[in-house]
């Protein structure tokens, strides 16, 4: 995670005053979730403890939440809606889908990077992009996403379908960094690279590394984590063999992606809904979050359980996230000018 100063202390005393409500503080407040993990128990629980506010979820994949929500349209009760990737979450803000906030507490708690300029929803919790290699094979891995396009490794490189949104808002933020047409000319460098046409997810790139396979891999660092923190036969009998690299570390530092979260456009009970999302960057609910997906923390100085922290800390891309979702048509259209399917 990128070096931050940490500001837990300061911090504490806005997030009490955002959670310390009179006894007989009431309420609910109704989340739209794609998120699905034990830990969210624990997550909600406490902050009903801490509020006095009820939390009622309606659960569901992203696309489908999504469409619930554009045909509920003034009538949703929705107050907040939680999913993944920021190119997503920029697309149901172009559809309506959030209304602006004002929080001091989230503006002080969450990185600028890590959250929609004008507030239309924060990051809660974060997944970086790194490179996967096979340590048996490969004595000096790619240190940076543009070394994937070198031909000194074609026939090495696996990766998922460019249709898949974590591909897409990758080259989304290449594009913001190095321009189009340097993004064009990786995006094809990869391509050429592979040793087999794309497919399967993130966790098929690892198991591929893990048997041989390929040597490169592209993928998110929650599923190695999810893998080791389950005890999964295959990552167990593949920990010493699989390598992980955090690109670009001596430059711009390695593209993240997020969780996040924003105020329905609707809400009926907006204060809730903001009280529940500042609940988010408190220390407490930061570690549930980041520990039911095996991802980063989005706020300083915060640590979990997750087998990821043990691959150390690393410095992520300034570039804010919103770009993914603002560059992802351009990025489809390049994936596919250079037949990456």
């Amino acid at each position: 995670m990128q070096k931050r100063s940490s500001f837990l202390a300061g911090l504490a005393g806005l997030l009490a005053a955002a959670t310390a409500l009179p006894a007989f503080a009431n309420g609910e407040v109704n989340l739209y979730s794609s998120r699905h993990y034990d830990t969210d128990e624990r997550l909600y629980s406490d902050f009903t403890a801490a509020t006095g506010i009820t939390v009622n979820r309606v659960e569901g994949k992203e696309n489908e939440l999504i469409e619930r929500l554009k045909a509920e349209g003034a009538n949703s009760p929705a107050d907040v809606f939680i999913t993944v990737d920021a190119g997503r979450i920029w697309s149901a803000q172009q559809d309506g889908l959030f209304q602006p906030i004002q929080s001091e507490v989230l503006n002080a708690a969450i990185p600028a990077e890590l959250r929609e300029p004008e507030g239309h929803w924060y990051a809660f919790s974060m997944r970086a992009r790194v490179i996967y290699y096979d340590t048996t094979k490969v004595n000096e891995p790619p240190k940076t996403y543009e070394e994937l396009a070198d031909p000194k490794w074609k026939g090495k490189v696996c990766v998922r379908s460019a249709t898949n949104i974590y591909q897409l808002s990758l080259l989304a933020a290449i594009i913001e960094t190095k321009g189009e047409e340097a993004a064009k000319s990786w995006a094809q460098g990869l391509k050429d690279n592979l040793v087999r046409e794309p497919e399967g997810g993130d966790t098929d790139q690892i198991k591929l590394v893990a048997a041989g396979g390929c040597e490169i891999a592209l993928a998110n660092s929650y599923y190695w984590g999810r893998a080791l923190r389950k005890g999964e036969e295959w990552a167990v009998e593949a920990k010493d063999r699989i390598g992980v690299v955090f690109p670009n570390q001596e430059d711009r530092g390695t593209h993240v992606n997020i969780s996040g979260a924003g105020v329905a456009a609707n809400a009926p009970n907006k204060d809730n809904a903001i009280k529940f999302l500042e609940y988010l960057a408190s220390e407490s609910a930061q570690k549930y979050f980041a520990d039911g997906n095996d991802e980063y923390p989005v706020v300083a100085g915060v640590t979990t359980d997750s087998p990821i922290q043990q691959l150390g800390t690393f410095k992520s891309e300034p570039v804010n996230v919103a770009v993914y979702g603002k560059n992802q048509a351009k990025a489809q259209e390049i994936w596919n000018a250079v037949g990456f399917k």
